[in-house]
């Protein structure tokens, strides 16, 4: 299977996981617990298989760091399941794709980088898209949709967070990278849900394992892996506007599968976010013709 579409399979995989996660009845901090743990035994039979073993010498220094990283992605999870529970997948999904915004805007002030001129115009193009989405001068402003909105901003934050400290990663495979984060979340949220909700997943029907059962081994395991193995033969930017699958595979099912509603004036929000952010990403070659 060739890089392109070990992405393309991951991507749009990722944005079908809302169907899955309504399906099933669990709070959502067990949800991300029982999905952490699912993924983390498939990577741990794929490296078996693939006889890559997890290089401990070389990751210690990396360790503190990988932990943050995998607590914030245990949370981030949280809040993003939390969002679908509360607003349309669409909205959830466009609210949680301002991270990259967030990194956008942090990144020079923690790495000393330039912040462009582009990009100026790409994060403030894409907060006018933000602010369309959250309905400012009376386009839906129900509480359920803000309070969802609200908890896909926070899972945005926490995702943010966690690409930001990967770039302090500098020895650790991603792979590696991203089984140490699920340890990491495992840790902290098994006291998280025992403290909370309590353990529950006996309760589930047949239809709640299966649901579970994919998503942390599909969507999560396998998913991570044919990710992961993608990047080593693919650019940077090209990675980055595959990665654009998974919001609008989530926008699609949530329209048509789902018969979720979106405004017109969220919908162009939407793709302002999308749009402009990827815009960053991308590098723009104008050719002039004499």
């Amino acid at each position: 299977m060739n890089a392109k579409l070990k992405i393309i399979i991951s991507m749009a995989a990722f944005g079908t996981i809302s169907i899955f996660v309504r399906n099933i009845s669990l709070s959502s901090g067990e949800v991300a617990l029982f999905r952490a743990i699912i993924a983390a035994v498939v990577i741990l039979l794929y490296k078996g298989l693939t006889r890559n073993r997890l290089p401990l010498s070389d990751i210690k220094r990396d360790i503190p760091v990988l932990f943050l990283s995998g607590v914030a992605m245990g949370f981030n999870w949280i809040l993003l399941f939390e969002a679908y529970k509360y607003t349309s997948v669409s909205l959830a999904t466009l609210s949680y794709y301002f991270a990259p915004v967030i990194v956008m805007v942090l990144s020079p002030i923690l790495f000393k980088e330039r912040m462009t001129i582009k990009q100026i115009i790409c994060f403030v193009m894409s907060t006018i898209g933000l602010v369309m989405i959250l309905g400012v001068g009376g386009v839906d402003r129900s509480s359920a949709n803000l309070i969802g909105i609200g908890f896909g901003l926070g899972a945005a934050v926490l995702y943010a967070t966690v690409v930001l400290l990967n770039k302090f990663v500098k020895n650790v495979s991603g792979i590696d990278k991203t089984l140490i984060q699920f340890f990491a979340a495992i840790i902290v949220l098994i006291p998280y849900v025992l403290k909370t909700t309590g353990i529950h997943i006996g309760t589930l029907d047949f239809n709640g394992i299966i649901n579970i059962l994919i998503l942390g081994t599909v969507h999560t395991g396998i998913c991570y892996c044919l990710y992961f193995s993608s990047l080593r033969d693919l650019k940077g930017q090209e990675a980055s506007i595959l990665s654009y699958i998974d919001p609008l595979v989530a926008i699609i099912i949530s329209v048509t599968i789902l018969n979720e509603p979106i405004s017109f004036m969220q919908l162009i929000g939407g793709i302002m976010i999308l749009g402009f952010t990827l815009l960053n990403e991308v590098e723009v070659k104008i050719k002039i013709l004499n």
